[in-house]
């Protein structure tokens, strides 16, 4: 989706994430696509439950992905095989009906059992590529997680939580390892005397900066922030958003910004994603996005954003977002398509037009 494909970093394909099985799956993530541009935020919002941190999580490989693959630097890290067995599922149970069937629907059969052959060779390539991922290239990835008291571990000291990233790469050097670790406490806004502290001594705002400085201390270059504000404090939210503005400037940093909080999410994006029920239902730059919401979802979004004067804010009406009835996928499914020159929307072709009017307007 980016115009100038040198300048994206970070590129998800068709990516999805599956729990479960049979009728109990849950579809987390389900045919997510976008990119990320070097030196950019992106922000990734949407409610609770709505797969913005299983899509993280699946970038970084903490879970295995069910289908889809994601790109660092050109080069293929994650690797799903889902959507290739489901065609060849399919393929097959063509070729079992057409076998059964009295006519000769032998040229059929021969192209369904060459796409079959293709795609096996797609699943074997796919395997193949996850297994042997470039661990040096993934470690260039890091995670700032949501709860920082729990991605802490209360038995160890923060010297040994920042330099565990290190020496699990084999660095043995403790005068480096050292120095590494207060240069980065000192980053994030830390001192050195907090180095042979434990967890339970900090507040929620400073364990966060510690989840930063572990984060960093691998010398990123593309950070996972999921919701890193949302356990601290109002007062605390802003300190650790210029901290992280601050790291991309020194630091050349690109992050994948993940939050509920659209207001925040307007600050510190250059581009914004939204998502619902496991699908990215619109994309585009962040002034873009507030200026000519499309998608109802995202309307609904923008209007549960409390206002801070108390006359307008009595008066704001909530738009309810209901699937069911805002849209009619029984006659067309919906496809993410372009609106405008990188605005993105997922919506039928009628609902398309639509778009394209409101836009123009």
């Amino acid at each position: 989706m980016s115009e100038n494909n040198n300048d994206v970093l970070l590129k998800v394909e068709h990516l999805s994430m599956y729990f479960g099985r049979g009728k109990a799956v849950n579809k987390a993530v389900n045919d997510v696509s976008f990119d990320i541009k070097k030196g950019e935020v992106f922000g990734l919002v949407g409610e609770s439950g709505c797969g913005k941190t299983t899509t993280g999580r699946t970038i970084i490989r903490l879970y295995d992905a069910t289908a889809g693959s994601v790109y660092f630097k050109g080069e293929r890290i994650v690797a799903g095989t889902g959507h290739y067995l489901d065609e060849i599922k399919e393929l097959r149970e063509k070729i079992k009906q057409l076998s059964s069937d009295s006519s000769d629907h032998s040229k059929e059969i021969d192209e369904a059992k060459e796409r079959i052959a293709e795609l096996k060779k797609e699943v074997s390539q796919a395997k193949k590529d996850h297994k042997n991922a470039d661990r040096k290239l993934v470690n260039k990835i890091q995670m700032i997680y949501q709860d920082p008291i729990a991605s802490l571990d209360p038995r160890m000291t923060i010297k040994e939580i920042v330099a565990e990233g290190l020496q699990i790469q084999g660095v043995k050097d403790k005068a480096y390892i050292e120095q590494q670790v207060i240069k980065m406490l000192e980053t994030v806004g830390l001192v050195s005397e907090h180095a042979t502290r434990y967890p339970h001594e900090f507040s929620g705002g400073q364990r966060q900066r510690i989840g930063i400085a572990r984060a960093i201390i691998m010398k990123p270059e593309l950070i996972i922030a999921d919701e890193p504000i949302s356990a601290l404090d109002v007062s605390i939210r802003a300190q650790v958003i210029n901290l992280l503005n601050d790291l991309c400037k020194s630091m050349g940093l690109t992050i994948l910004f993940i939050a509920h909080d659209l207001s925040v999410v307007k600050y510190f994006s250059n581009r914004i994603g939204v998502m619902y029920y496991g699908n990215m239902v619109e994309l585009a730059e962040s002034d873009e996005l507030f200026r000519h919401p499309l998608h109802p979802y995202t309307r609904s979004l923008l209007s549960a954003i409390p206002l801070p004067d108390p006359h307008t804010e009595k008066g704001r009406e909530r738009i309810r977002y209901n699937p069911l009835t805002d849209h009619k996928y029984s006659t067309e499914k919906p496809e993410f398509r372009e609106v405008c020159p990188g605005h993105f929307v997922r919506c039928t072709l009628e609902e398309f037009d639509e778009y394209v009017k409101k836009v123009q307007e």
